[in-house]
């Protein structure tokens, strides 16, 4: 890299969750200019979905808020939302992008009042919480939602409601006209910064999600214990709205697996084990956590937080893949069958709610990429000369729990700022 000779001083980011907002910052306080493009209408990504980060169990707003504050401070950072790199054409140095911009039909002139979300009738599935309850049709993405503006979703254009939330608005900021755009520009590098999606859970077949109400994944768990989420942060199964009060963890569902994801994701083990302090905080000593597990992966210095979790007698360790789940009809339990491998003993076991430890899987696999970009087996962008300047950031590259995200980032911006100085070899 360092022999290239940028005539285009850009940096373009493609993707706005930690990994990308952290690569956009990195390369703008070192004096690039940066175009940060989002696909959905807010930056924050999966991490603005999560209750709690581990070890610490402390809110995402702890760094999220900071790196929004320092992107909103940042004039070189140009912020695209609602936005998708269709091509990108040239090479190395001197790429030419071409963005689409899909319409929000909220302008800046949005003051976030929510004026326009009380006169809207409509009601759509809420993304945010992946789907597990209803928003209105013109929305607040989620409490933190940069740009701070509403969105007025495209199925009510052109409705009556479309009507009423334009009326609503005292400040001119609902313009139903909004087209879709397209916008192009240049740039010498590119970070590819798209992050990672939960692996489709229906594909597991004998654990039954989709056809049993009360088998759920852990990013779906995640947001019902959040204060925010569709239940405001009560533990309830979808069957009947009971307290889920004896709770299954169902380790590497979907992953370390030639059916599925051959890959170990590592973050499911400590998701689980964070996700069981959420039940003994909603219940107390009336909770029951029981993991079944192949093994723990609890990486570095994780291993406190999972010395710390087996201490706690609501929570239970099974060594076991768990061969199939049937969810009993009347009384909505979902009972699991297998084997534990320590002792070789047969289980039959009653849970309130079973949650998937779902595999992460690279949301780069299977999209649409506007240009050649060397992958890995399971679609994790490599680092290989071929792919010239293009970086992979964060999960696009690897899987990786927040911390090494935010590492991996850093090292793309400093790999694409080498690549955008006139005379890279100089700083060598």
């Amino acid at each position: 890299m360092t022999d290239v000779i940028a005539t285009n001083q850009t940096i373009l980011v493609v993707g706005g969750g930690i990994s990308g907002m952290t690569a956009a910052l990195e390369a703008a306080e070192c004096g690039k200019n940066v175009v940060l493009v989002e696909k959905n209408p807010s930056l924050g990504g999966r991490v603005s979905q999560l209750y709690r980060y581990f070890p610490k169990l402390c809110h995402p707003i702890c760094g999220l808020e900071i790196n929004l504050r320092r992107i909103k401070q940042n004039p070189r950072i140009r912020v695209l939302t609602m936005a998708e790199v269709t091509a990108i054409t040239g090479g190395e140095g001197d790429y030419s992008a071409t963005v689409k911009l899909a319409p929000r039909y909220v302008n800046e002139n949005c003051t976030a009042c929510g004026e326009c979300a009380k006169a809207v009738d409509a009601e759509v599935p809420d993304a945010f919480n992946y789907n597990l309850g209803k928003t209105k049709g013109a929305f607040l993405p989620h409490k933190m939602a940069f740009p701070q503006r509403y969105v007025l979703d495209p199925s009510i254009i052109g409705t009556a409601d479309a009507d009423k939330a334009n009326a609503a608005c005292k400040y001119g900021a609902v313009d139903l006209d909004m087209k879709e755009e397209t916008v192009q520009f240049k740039a010498g590098a590119v970070i590819w910064a798209t992050g990672w999606k939960p692996y489709d859970a229906a594909k597991i077949q004998p654990y039954g999600y989709g056809r049993y109400s009360n088998v759920i994944t852990s990013v779906e768990f995640e947001r019902l214990a959040d204060i925010h989420g569709p239940t405001k942060g009560k533990i309830l199964r979808p069957s009947d709205g009971k307290e889920a009060k004896n709770i299954a963890f169902i380790q590497c569902a979907g992953s370390r697996d030639e059916n599925h994801l051959r890959h170990c994701s590592r973050i499911c083990c400590m998701a689980s084990l964070k996700q069981t302090n959420y039940v003994r905080e909603a219940y107390g000593d009336a909770g029951k956590s029981t993991i079944y597990y192949i093994d723990i992966r609890a990486i570095d210095r994780f291993e406190d937080f999972y010395q710390k979790v087996q201490k706690d007698p609501t929570v239970s360790f099974i060594k076991s893949k768990v061969a199939k789940a049937v969810q009993d009809e009347k009384t909505g339990d979902v009972v699991l069958h297998g084997v534990n491998t320590e002792g070789y003993h047969r289980y039959a076991t009653p849970h309130d709610l079973v949650v998937l430890a779902v595999g992460m899987e690279p949301s780069v696999k299977g999209a649409n990429i506007p240009a050649e970009i060397v992958s890995d087996s399971s679609g994790f962008i490599e680092a290989d000369p071929s792919n010239h300047a293009f970086f992979g950031a964060g999960c696009a590259s690897n899987p990786l729990d927040v911390n090494r995200a935010v590492q991996s980032a850093t090292a793309s911006a400093l790999r694409a700022i080498q690549v955008v100085n006139r005379v890279a070899r100089v700083e060598g």
